[in-house]
């Protein structure tokens, strides 16, 4: 019984193209990191909360552990955001952090990526290179299976 018309190349170019586009934003979001912490306005921030978000039903992992930072623009704006942890162990409400922030939207682009915190800036590495490595089997798969290869 096929599950889609075409069979399994079919199936092989979906999961190749789905893998792909989360490989492209995973690496869009490493350049956007990479961007801000070469650029970006730096400034002193800190810790502002560690909490527990549950990921929802049928999550292999229920919960995971979300960081808030939080730093004052030069022009006194206090500003909040979430970012990956810097380090494998995390960090604990009120440590100081450095922030590498665009001055033209601190809100939407800020990071605490940059010396010491490798975190922000490991994963996304990881989740392209990973994620763009299937996807690039999955599709040569699919053309090998059509003959075009």
């Amino acid at each position: 019984m096929q599950i889609l018309p075409g069979g399994t190349a079919t199936f092989l170019l979906l999961l190749g193209l789905l893998l792909g586009a989360f490989a492209v934003r995973s690496a869009l979001r490493l350049n956007r990191v990479l961007r801000l912490v070469r650029h970006g306005e730096h400034a002193e921030g800190w810790c502002s909360d560690r909490r527990t978000v549950d990921r929802g039903p049928g999550s292999e992992r229920g919960y995971a552990t979300e960081y808030v930072f939080a730093f004052r623009t030069r022009d006194g704006r206090d500003i909040e955001f979430t970012d990956h942890a810097p380090g494998p162990f995390g960090f604990e409400v009120g440590t100081p952090v450095r922030v590498s922030y665009d001055p033209a939207a601190p809100e939407r682009n800020a990071t605490v990526a940059g010396p010491g915190a490798w975190g922000p800036v490991l994963m996304p590495a990881v989740f392209a290179l990973g994620l763009g490595v299937f996807a690039a089997g999955l599709l040569l798969g699919f053309v090998a299976m059509r003959g075009l290869l």
